[in-house]
Formats: structure tokens, C-alpha cells, sequence
């Protein structure tokens, strides 16, 4: 089974369509989304929308748990405070519903891949993992983990190696599951990239040959960042897309 698996759209519907579109080709089985639907961008609903009948399954993000009411973001920076509260108020009631009901984790025991969007260890307190010392946390529950962890947050691609004893951070290429490991990998982000490659960013694993690809794809970036503005959203969260970080 070949699945496409995506993370951090962020209200980006241009670079969430170039995603779709691109997936159109590689013979894709079923569709997952790691999180963060909403927030930073200029089109909460017309995204929901799309990841609410695109994905069999989506996990909650931080800022999904923020614009469904689910946690406390006062903590956050004024900018980003901003666009919760202004997703909140704009997000159609059928999606705030949906928002409601993600949820933190999703176990596919069949293929023996967990899907959450921040370190798998405190799910409700949305951590990164985006170093070996991050990683190394969750030798902890290395039973609880799939042969391969999928995860978002960072908007980074990463892929971490773990045994029971350790943990070795390998490059972010395509690469082939081995027995005797556990793998933990940062999908990246569609919407927001922050690795200084502005292409959104978008994966596949297929589970009968245990094969995970990393991909991207360039998207109309000047449109998705003039729907920011038009928002009145910080305007860093336009400019940001250009540089991809």
C-alpha cells in the first residue's frame, strides 16, 4: 500500500493543491495528514475543507487544538496569537467541529506505523523533535513506537535510526525501513517549509516495500502570500514563504 502523508498545510491552499496535484502521479493508496491544518496562512476553511475529505485520517496540531479551543495559546507571540484568533473566528462550523474531534495519535497496526504530530512521549504538550537529544526521549516508549513514527511540528525533514540503546540521525533522502530499528521522521511542511527551500514539502511510504520517499514541489507562492496579507495577518508570515523558513 502506497501512502501519502503530509504535515503543516498552515492555510496554504496553493501549496496544498500543488501537493495534491503532484501526488496525482505516484499511485497514491491513501492519504494522511500529520496536522496543523490551520493557522499562519490566508485560507483556514478552503484547506480544511480539502484535508477533511482528502485524508482517511487527520491528527490533531497545536494549532488545530488552538483555533478548536483545545488548549491554552495565550503563551504564544502576539502575531501568531493573532491568527488563532482570527482563524478561530473565520473557521466554518463544520470545521470547527471537525477541529474538535481530532485526534492526538493514530496507530496503524497493520503496518505498524504511529502518526502523531509532535514527539510521540507528552502528546498534549506538542514538543520537537528535530535533534538526536529530542529523539533519544522516546527510547523511552521504544515498544509503544511503529517501525516507523511519523511526525510534523518542526516543518523540518528529519529522519532518526533508534535501538533500544540509541539513536543516529541519518540525511533526509529516501531510505529503506531496516529490521532491528525503529525510525522516527519529520514529514516537513506543505505549507510553511522552514529549511530554506521554499517548495512545500510532502511524503510517501509504501508499506509492502517499506520504502519512504521525501518530496517537494514548487506552488504559486506570491498568491498564497498576497491571500496573508489580505488577511491582515503578521506580514512576516507572507514574507517567510518566499525564503522557505
Amino acid at each position: 500500500m502506497r501512502l501519502g502523508i503530509f504535515s503543516d498545510v498552515h492555510a496554504n491552499y496553493e501549496a496544498l493543491s500543488a501537493v495534491l496535484e503532484a501526488y496525482r502521479s505516484e499511485r497514491i493508496d491513501t492519504y494522511y495528514c500529520l496536522g496543523d491544518t490551520v493557522g499562519y496562512g490566508g485560507s483556514p476553511n478552503e484547506c480544511a475543507d480539502i484535508v477533511r475529505h482528502v485524508a482517511r485520517k487527520t491528527i490533531l496540531g497545536n494549532h488545530d487544538a488552538a483555533v478548536g479551543g483545545r488548549m491554552d495559546y495565550s503563551y504564544y507571540y502576539e502575531a501568531a496569537r493573532h491568527a488563532l484568533d482570527a482563524h478561530a473566528s473565520m473557521i466554518s462550523a463544520e470545521n470547527m467541529a471537525w477541529l474538535k474531534t481530532l485526534p492526538y495519535q493514530e496507530m496503524l497496526s497493520e503496518i505498524n506505523l504511529l502518526l502523531c504530530h509532535g514527539s510521540p512521549v507528552r502528546l498534549e504538550e506538542f514538543e520537537y523533535i528535530f535533534a538526536p537529544e529530542q529523539a533519544r526521549e522516546c527510547i523511552a516508549i521504544y515498544e509503544k513506537l511503529g517501525h516507523l513514527t511519523l511526525i510534523g511540528h518542526s516543518h523540518l525533514c528529519k529522519v532518526f535510526a533508534l535501538t533500544k540503546s540509541g539513536v543516529e540521525e541519518l540525511p533526509s533522502v529516501d531510505f529503506v525501513l531496516e529490521e532491528g530499528k525503529k525510525y522516527i521522521v519529520s514529514v516537513g511542511s506543505v505549507g510553511q517549509p522552514r529549511d530554506f527551500d521554499n517548495r512545500a514539502s510532502y511524503t510517501i511510504y509504501d508499506s509492502d516495500e517499506k520504502r519512504f520517499e521525501f518530496k517537494r514541489i514548487e506552488y504559486d507562492i506570491e498568491l498564497a502570500a498576497d491571500k496573508v496579507l489580505r488577511a491582515k495577518l503578521e506580514r512576516n508570515f507572507a514574507h517567510r514563504l518566499f525564503i522557505g523558513v
